[in-house]
């Protein structure tokens, strides 16, 4: 109807005019459909205020430039780039059917926007997954001078979980002959069909070079499963994982297999993550590591309990890079919860990445450690400052205040067993880091810390970490805040909290108190962390 109205055929008055525009937006409602909650667009927001500047929006971690985002996929390293795929929805900031959203960089802190990779079809919405580089062409879908990246994703089909079968996870696959910016599906998918299992998921591949394999870890509802194929195509069972041992207290998801060599000892393990919500130490969303021996087969290991990559209640769905030599494993975590990821008070988008870190193994007398730290990249974003480091004496405090707590690196060293930190406003807000070396426990608060009424989960209880100081042990804290997250790492990352924070305003006083009777807090130093967006506007692309 609309499409056969010509008004330039007529002659109207103003009125006329009027009446049509508003028939017009009437009919236009009645087709296409009015929708009461709408997300700005690009250039809306633009107009109003640059898009990475709005209110909560981090500087120096990676967000999408609009709507929805979560768990990290596809993570791979080609040709110079880290290529980040993810899960994202870009009708809304709320879940919705899933895509693979697509950024890259050349050094995980500057990030270019690219457009969408993959879009839902008729086997179903797209999942999390992972990405390799067929280098030697054992699929077919390239060659040895132009290798195929070939991504693995879960298949969802909404129809079969609404029709209560259990069926409804496959998984398919997509191959990339131009680096990650064009796709193709392969015509037989699914490559591995479900023969029953409600949560089957999250496929990570990987070429395992002693059996001349590709090898998969893929979740099984309470377990991880392994399989093998030499095309990416057919795919046989080999084993499975962790029925009997780790935490248990939620669906299992994202796993991720990969060996890392002790840095002391020289001895080679293989670490097994796998994400689990809700059931994580703190409530919902967490990650818990494995570390054992995989032989191409099978993965074994003498752990029972779950040990847990972080603490924090922010870091969900983290995996690694592939095609990256083994001594480099970077890790990236979804910074959310899924207890309270689509309440939080943002507005035209939702959801961050972690720093990107690097993982290493420790071995002590109480085992194995998987430990995260930044990037070295991200000490690039260091801003120049005039602060000379400051020492804290036993049972001392020191007030430091400026603008720069919101975006910026705390660093100290210290033996304490005790010691309390407190970032505030003038609105009153609070956010709290407290050593008790006498429970031997690490506990942040943000009861009070901003914005919290938004979801009851958020901010309705300590979070706490155990931690293992010998006494007179000198470690590190380094602290990363970001608009609207924290991130804390001690003993060389031995030990990690990351946390989402909702200030009314930026915090802009910190008080440090030394709390022991014995050690100092020295080399204490805060930096104001550089801005990545700087150049965003210039560089954005034209998004849908």
């Amino acid at each position: 109807m609309r499409q056969n109205l010509h008004c330039d055929s007529f002659s109207f008055n103003q009125a006329s005019k009027i009446w049509l525009f508003f028939w017009l937006c009437a009919v236009q409602c009645l087709f296409v459909g009015c929708q009461t909650k709408k997300t700005k667009t690009l250039e809306v927001m633009e107009e109003e205020q640059a898009w990475h500047e709005e209110p909560y929006r981090p500087q120096y971690h990676f967000t999408p430039q609009q709507n929805w985002m979560n768990d990290p996929n596809g993570l791979v390293f080609y040709r110079g780039w880290y290529h980040l795929f993810y899960q994202y929805y870009p009708d809304d900031t709320v879940w919705g059917p899933m895509h693979w959203g697509h950024a890259r960089s050349k050094d995980m802190v500057h990030w270019e926007h690219l457009p969408i990779a993959l879009y839902p079809d008729e086997l179903g919405l797209i999942f999390s997954g992972s990405a390799v580089i067929d280098q030697q062409n054992t699929s077919g879908f390239g060659s040895v001078e132009n290798p195929a990246m070939v991504a693995m994703y879960t298949y969802h089909l909404m129809e079969g979980e609404k029709a209560g079968r259990d069926d409804f996870q496959t998984q398919g696959i997509a191959y990339s002959l131009g680096e990650g910016a064009t796709w193709t599906k392969y015509a037989g998918n699914p490559v591995i069909a479900n023969e029953g299992i409600k949560d089957f998921r999250d496929p990570k591949v990987f070429w395992h070079e002693p059996t001349k394999m590709w090898v998969m870890a893929l979740v099984a509802g309470d377990h991880v499963k392994f399989y093998e194929s030499p095309n990416l195509k057919e795919w046989s069972h080999m084993s499975d994982f962790g029925k009997e041992v780790g935490a248990h207290g939620g669906v299992w998801e994202c796993p991720d297999l990969f060996p890392l060599t002790d840095a002391k000892s020289g001895e080679r393990k293989w670490a097994l993550l796998v994400s689990m919500n809700p059931g994580a130490p703190n409530g919902g969303s967490g990650t818990q590591y494995f570390i054992g021996d995989f032989d191409g087969k099978e993965f074994v290991s003498a752990q029972i309990e779950a040990k847990w990559l972080d603490y924090g209640t922010d870091n969900y769905a983290g995996v690694t890079y592939n095609n990256l030599p083994e001594a480099e494993r970077v890790f990236i975590g979804w910074m959310s919860n899924w207890d309270y990821a689509r309440d939080t008070p943002t507005e035209s988008w939702r959801s961050a990445m972690t720093l990107p870190r690097k993982l290493s193994l420790e071995k002590d007398e109480a085992g194995y450690w998987l430990k995260n730290l930044p990037l070295a990249s991200v000490e690039n974003l260091i801003a120049k400052t005039d602060m000379n480091p400051e020492t804290i004496q036993p049972k001392d405090s020191l007030t430091l205040t400026g603008k720069d707590f919101n975006q910026g690196l705390g660093r100290f060293q210290t033996a304490t067993q005790n010691f309390r930190l407190e970032f505030s406003n003038g609105k009153k807000n609070f956010l709290i880091l407290e050593m008790d070396g006498s429970t031997g426990t690490f506990t942040l608060d943000r009861r009070a810390s901003g914005k919290i009424g938004f979801h009851p989960e958020f901010g309705n209880k300590e979070h706490t970490m155990p931690i293992r100081i010998t006494k007179g042990q000198v470690y590190d804290v380094s602290l990363y805040l970001d608009k609207s997250s924290i991130e804390v790492f001690i003993d060389g990352g031995k030990y990690v909290m990351t946390q989402q924070i909702f200030p009314d305003v930026d915090y802009d006083q910190l008080e440090v108190h030394n709390l022991d009777k014995v050690s100092a807090i020295t080399d204490l130093s805060v930096y104001p962390m550089a801005s990545v967006w700087i150049d965003a506007k210039e560089k954005r692309p034209v998004e849908n």
